[in-house]
């Protein structure tokens, strides 16, 4: 195993922030300015490609009409998302719930339906975006032919847009070098080694028990030896199940914490400014990477700036920043063979490298399954 080259974060700037107008507004005017407009928005909505608004410039030009939109579940330190949305200088952003759950992000759709204040647009886990299309509208992005198939849905429904890698991390300061997961097992670590969430709850937590069970042995089904080994870090009573925040990662109480390489960077900046050395690794033996998925809301109140944000987060600017966030872009190997990456960023960033480990739908249905029979019964609540 080795240590991840890593990058600093550097401070991600406040995004713009702007009230959308109440839902109806866009009638005041009333009589033909007011049909022109509805006519307009169901034009943009119907939009399957740049192509349909007649060149970027005039999608451009539809997008600034709007002069809005709408994000949600996008917090700034996660994956450099905070600078993502301030570089996009188009129109005005409205963040609703930076902290939202895939699921709560369809969920504000459906609450939401029919208003200004529905999310225009999605950033999804895989599971909540194959079961749930019916909320997405088509859209190929102009980097389309660039995403490999397998990350993608045909239609363009949804597609594949960054991972993070697996990874423990640890206050080097405190608790000097760890080369093994089995290090963790030592006395020194009581009561301080965390997943972020519960593995049948949380998507992190999830991927953190996939990657241990994997440098345990096991594999996709053979779940038993990860499971063990959790147990074995509670008998020795080193396992927390205190939920992991930047509070937690600030005070100590969680001092090792297996995590998203992107979720690590962002800690790591965190505790460079308190003079504390955060260290975070990958294993290449068993590099776990689960892919978000971008999508358009097919009733989103403005469809033609949603559609410029997509087209926006596939371009080499945003994938950069991305990058530059901890997290491994879709587009990364493009750019890299183009020539579009950032080559200072690269050099210092958490790159997968080879073979990596990744699971179906099915695999994580099933496994999910699994975990809800056996992880409160071994672990505890």
């Amino acid at each position: 195993m080795n240590s991840l080259r890593k990058i600093a974060a550097g401070a991600l700037a406040a995004a713009m922030l702007m009230s959308v107008a109440a839902c109806g507004s866009s009638n005041a005017a009333g009589g033909d300015n007011a049909g022109q407009a509805a006519d307009a928005n169901e034009e943009w909505a119907a939009a399957t490609s740049v192509a349909d608004f007649g060149s970027f410039e005039d999608l451009e030009t539809a997008a600034k009409e709007e002069g809005a939109l709408n994000v949600i579940a996008l917090p700034h330190d996660w994956s450099n998302w905070g600078e993502v949305i301030e570089t996009f200088k188009e129109i005005e952003v409205t963040e609703l719930n930076p902290n939202a759950s895939s699921k709560e992000e369809i969920d504000a759709a459906k609450t939401n339906a029919g208003t200004d204040a529905a999310p225009d647009v999605f950033d999804t886990g895989l599971a909540v975006a194959s079961t749930n299309t019916d909320y997405f509208a088509p859209y190929k992005v102009q980097a389309w032919d660039k995403i490999p198939d397998e990350l993608k849905d045909p239609d363009g429904l949804y597609y594949g847009d960054y991972t993070g890698i697996m990874s423990v991390g640890w206050n080097k300061d405190k608790y000097g070098e760890i080369e093994s997961i089995d290090d963790l097992l030592d006395p020194k670590f009581a009561g301080t080694v965390a997943l972020n969430g519960k593995p049948a709850e949380a998507g992190a937590a999830f991927n953190g028990f996939v990657m241990v069970n994997a440098l345990k042995g096991g594999d996709l089904n053979n779940l038993q030896p990860g499971l063990d080994f959790f147990k074995e870090l509670k008998d020795a009573g080193n396992l927390t199940q205190v939920d992991v925040t930047n509070g937690t990662i600030d005070s100590g109480q969680t001092g090792v914490v297996f995590d998203w390489t992107y979720n690590q960077a962002s800690y790591e900046a965190s505790l460079e400014s308190k003079g504390v050395d955060w260290e975070y690794m990958t294993f290449p033996e068993a590099q776990v990477v689960s892919y978000y998925n971008q999508s358009i809301n097919k009733d989103a109140p403005h469809p033609a700036a949603a559609r410029l944000w997509m087209e926006y987060l596939y371009s080499p600017e945003a994938q950069n920043l991305w990058l530059k966030g901890g997290s491994n872009p879709i587009l990364l190997q493009s750019m890299i063979d183009e020539g579009t990456v950032d080559q200072e960023i690269l050099a210092n960033a958490d790159v997968l490298e080879g073979d990596s480990l990744s699971y179906t739908n099915e695999d994580s249905t099933r496994i999910t399954e699994w975990l809800q029979e056996n992880w409160d019964a071994t672990i505890g609540n």
